[in-house]
């Protein structure tokens, strides 16, 4: 069993056909073009930000203390450590590039044929990121995300796995850029200062302003780069 399924995860297969590609992304669009389905569909860039978050905190050397995931689709990553430096920065820096960071590693993956691949790691990913939620809702959510992809990954034709892995990483590219102007949006409309690009100006003395071009730069620059890779 162990074997067939490293033998599944390894193996590579033919690139979809172009209308699969195109008919991914416009999908992909549509979800987060949409109000009512990005309303849904924003708690998978959630996860994925909060993720992200996680992740270079760890890497930075801080002390992952938990994620909680909420059902307006805000969400918050605590991590012991020094209250500045650079593990710090790049820790806030993480969360808006994170869900683009995914995108491109996944279309980069496409590219040489791994769509099994690219569900296998997202499950593993979600897996690792279980053991941190501390609250039901991040619980659920994340649950309910690893189940949909296990269930894909596992009892769907190479062809549908294959459909669904370009339309996730469709979706993570195209998706990452709108959270960054939802957020200018907001601490323009409220005047709240407590995003991270505020956290970031706080760390760095960098306007806010300024994080919040970097992130929408860095998402559309990705968005980019991973459309050519699935395109080619």
């Amino acid at each position: 069993m162990l074997r067939e399924i490293w033998e599944g995860v390894a193996s590579t297969q033919p690139r979809p056909s172009d209308t699969v590609v195109l008919a991914t992304g416009l999908v992909a669009a549509a979800l987060v073009a949409l109000r009512p389905t990005w309303l849904l569909t924003r708690h998978v860039v959630t996860i994925a930000h909060e993720g992200a978050h996680g992740v270079v905190a760890t890497l930075s050397g801080r002390r992952l203390a938990g994620i909680r995931l909420h059902s307006d689709t805000s969400g918050l990553t605590v991590s012991a450590g020094r209250p500045g430096g650079p593990g710090m920065v790049v820790t806030a820096a993480a969360g808006y590039v994170g869900p683009a960071l995914i995108g491109l590693g996944a279309a980069a993956l496409l590219a040489t044929g791994r769509p099994v691949l690219v569900l296998w790691l997202l499950l593993a990913a979600l897996a690792l990121l279980l053991v941190q939620i501390r609250n039901f809702f991040g619980l659920w959510s994340v649950l309910v995300t690893g189940a949909l992809v296990f269930a894909v990954s596992w009892w769907l034709p190479e062809d549908a796995q294959s459909a669904f892995a370009y339309l996730v990483t469709w979706f993570l590219l195209i998706a990452a850029p709108r959270p960054v102007l939802e957020m200018q949006a907001e601490r323009r409309r409220r005047r709240t200062r407590t995003s991270d690009a505020d956290q970031l100006a706080r760390l760095t003395r960098l306007p806010a302003v300024v994080w919040v071009g970097v992130f929408w730069l860095a998402t559309v620059v990705a968005l980019a780069a991973g459309a050519a890779l699935l395109l080619r």
